[in-house]
């Protein structure tokens, strides 16, 4: 089974057998703003993983944004690029074969539900934290899509319980203002990290140097302490999810799994939270692996029951 995690920044193919077990694994940049060769780097990696594999394998696609029921094309990437094609039936027609395709937060989540770090809880919501913010979710091991195609896009829901200085919030590229994803994407951070200190940090930076010590990075954390609990607090009360698993860049950063759990019940409706934030089992491979079992997901379903 070959899956392929298309990002904004990377584009990465997995390959597993049925078991799971990682056979190959490796990364090309993402073309920017370049379809044709963003199709053309996918068939590249596909095609050097099937050469060295000696064999043909099913194919599975994750990537941002879901595809249109109206005209088949994909809709609500951040990969822009991306938007208003028909990438199902182009990569179908450059590889000579089926293809499934799924949100990249639908296949994080899926992978880290089938044998990660949710393997076994009923009600999974998977987050993506990082160029962009998604949400995936998976009940009792299947992905969970919805007659639009848009379960779990949390991202581009308001931030919830907004203070005065949060209103209206940054506009999104959605062409709404105030998104999640204004918020607690990397560059939303970064963003919102200028804006209280005059300093330009990455996401990354603004957590090493929080870590240093640093008063305003420190200050920047504790405010994104308390959005992502915001944000997954409301994800709470609305499916109210076993388990929630990080991904993405700033999964990375071990703080969330402390504080975000102390702050979010003054916003869950409900007199104790049971449900677990953690991070990855498969790090950065998840979208990947995620992809991958979408096909082993369709087999199991067509699978005659003893």
């Amino acid at each position: 089974m070959t899956g392929i995690d298309l990002g904004g920044t990377k584009t990465e193919v997995v390959v597993l057998d049925d078991s799971g077990i990682e056979l190959i694994r490796r990364r090309l940049p993402t073309p920017q703003g370049d379809y044709a060769a963003t199709l053309a780097t996918v068939q590249r990696l596909i095609d050097e993983a099937e050469s060295e594999l000696g064999e043909r394998t099913s194919v599975g696609i994750g990537t941002p944004g879901a595809l249109s029921k109206v005209t088949g094309c994909l809709k609500n990437s951040n990969s822009a690029c991306l938007n208003g094609k028909p990438l199902l039936e182009d990569l179908q027609r450059l590889l000579g074969r089926p293809v499934r395709i799924a949100n990249d937060a639908d296949c994080f989540a899926l992978s880290e539900a089938t044998d990660g770090a949710a393997a076994g809880a009923g009600i999974v919501f998977g987050v993506i934290l990082g160029t962009g913010v998604g949400g995936g979710i998976v009940v009792n091991g299947a992905p969970l899509s919805g007659p639009n195609g848009i379960a779990g896009e949390w991202g581009h829901n308001p931030l919830p319980w907004p203070l005065d200085e949060e209103r209206p919030g940054p506009p999104c590229y959605c062409g709404k203002h105030g998104c999640i994803e204004t918020f607690l994407s990397g560059p939303g951070f970064s963003n919102a990290h200028r804006r209280l200190s005059g300093q330009t940090l990455e996401a990354g930076k603004i957590v090493d140097a929080a870590e240093g010590g640093d008063d305003l990075c420190r200050r920047s954390m504790a405010i994104y302490d308390d959005r992502l609990a915001r944000a997954l607090a409301q994800v709470i009360n609305i499916l109210d999810p076993d388990v929630i698993v990080l991904g993405g860049g700033l999964s990375n950063c071990r703080r969330w799994y402390e504080t975000v759990p102390r702050l979010w019940g003054r916003y869950v409706f409900s007199d104790r939270v049971d449900t677990r934030l953690v991070p990855p089992r498969h790090g950065d491979s998840s979208g990947g692996r995620g992809a991958a079992w979408l096909w082993r997901r369709e087999i199991s379903l067509a699978s005659p029951r003893s």
